[in-house]
């Protein structure tokens, strides 16, 4: 596999261009770990830069034969339809990057005329948006998805991945984290669909809006239940078995996935999987987690201080009636562990099937890589409510 990495004017410039937005590493720092991080899925590069808008077409008109293309455009980004129809032009994967969040900077910078053109588009990440790029593209070479619309909104959508064996298939939900921000997205759950799909699971990995792309805790939450029920329309066609159907959460994800088990679903879910779940939003929000990203997710459209806890924490659906499997790393320094020691404690107090794993010496992240022997024992368990 090849990819080239493209980066437009002023990217040069990185390491001494306004540090504080766009960080210390330079350009050449950037492409010696974009070399690394193609070695780990297999992959080679070529890293190109230009200042000049004919060079960069000329360079993506270049690259119709490889496997896929990471642009930065750079200021380009927001007026050159040039760029754009280069882009439409070539039969090439390619994934819009950009190291700062575009949407909390200049509103001119808000506007992209190329993400519409592009499989993805990862901004708000610092240069690890680059990895995740690459590893997106890996993730689509290996197992392709289908990307089917719940909605009308840009980010009501989800990949749908289908293992080529004789179904019905049991399907997993899959929620991603990232504290309902933005600049984290479904991409990050590529890998354990795969994993999933391999396993003879279909995977149904939902994007949903997020704090500054139109989602709070009344829109998000309502979304995700929009997705999971818009199964039902494709299932038949896609060979589903909607009655084998679990749903995993990750972080904030998390929140997500218990509240949406505990909705009066036909049929319910078989399980609800818990990585590094938040099921406490208020103790979450007192232990500042995510900083301060709780607390904009619970003050809902209105921004009214009031209403602060109006949405139901997720041990407040609790028992929910269903097995619970809970999983946390006692080195995860995003969500503490003790959120889900206690979310686990009350499930079980109140009634509910719970199995928890807590695992030694392991941080947030290995959760979902899917290979971690922390994935691999996540994995062999969800395989138990497939029968």
């Amino acid at each position: 596999m090849h990819i080239v990495i493209i980066n437009g004017p002023n990217l040069n410039l990185l390491g001494t261009r306004a540090p504080e937005i766009y960080g210390s590493t330079t350009l050449q720092d950037v492409e010696e770990m974009c070399t690394r991080w193609a070695e780990e899925v297999g992959a080679t590069i070529t890293a190109y830069q230009s200042n000049h808008e004919g060079d960069l077409i000329d360079r993506l008109q270049r690259s119709s034969s490889v496997d896929g293309i990471v642009i930065n455009p750079g200021a380009f980004t927001h007026y050159s339809y040039a760029i754009r129809d280069a882009i439409e032009a070539i039969p090439v994967p390619t994934v819009e990057v950009h190291i700062s969040n575009i949407h909390d900077r200049e509103p001119w910078r808000r506007t992209s005329v190329v993400s519409d053109v592009c499989v993805a588009t990862i901004f708000g990440r610092g240069v690890d948006g680059y990895r995740d790029a690459i590893r997106h593209i890996a993730a689509r070479a290996a197992w392709p998805a289908e990307t089917i619309p719940y909605g009308p909104a840009r980010d009501e959508v989800a990949d749908l991945r289908v293992p080529p064996t004789a179904g019905p298939h049991p399907v997993v939900v899959l929620i991603h984290g990232g504290f309902w921000r933005e600049t984290v997205g479904r991409d990050l759950l590529d890998g354990i669909a795969i994993d999933l799909t391999r396993r003879g699971w279909a995977t149904w990995n939902i994007e949903y809006p997020r704090i500054g792309s139109g989602g709070d805790r009344v829109t998000t939450p309502a979304a995700v239940e929009t997705a999971i029920r818009s199964l039902a329309a494709i299932a038949e066609d896609r060979n589903l078995d909607l009655s084998r159907m679990i749903v995993i959460g990750c972080g904030s994800g998390g929140y997500l996935a218990i509240r949406s088990a505990a909705e009066e679903h036909e049929p319910r879910f078989r399980a609800l999987v818990g990585l590094a779940p938040i099921g406490d939003l208020e103790a979450a929000d007192h232990a500042a987690v995510g900083d301060g990203a709780v607390a904009a997710f619970m003050q809902g459209p209105s921004g009214d201080e009031s209403e602060r806890y109006a949405a139901p924490s997720s041990d407040e659906t609790l028992p929910l009636g269903i097995p619970l499997l809970v999983v946390h790393g006692d080195r995860d320094d995003r969500i503490p562990v003790e959120l889900s020691r206690s979310f686990v404690g009350r499930a079980a107090d109140l009634g509910d099937t719970v199995v928890y794993h807590e695992f030694e010496g392991v941080g947030h992240d290995v959760l979902i890589d899917p290979e971690s022997t922390a994935w691999q024992t996540v994995a062999d368990e969800i395989d138990r409510f497939r029968r």
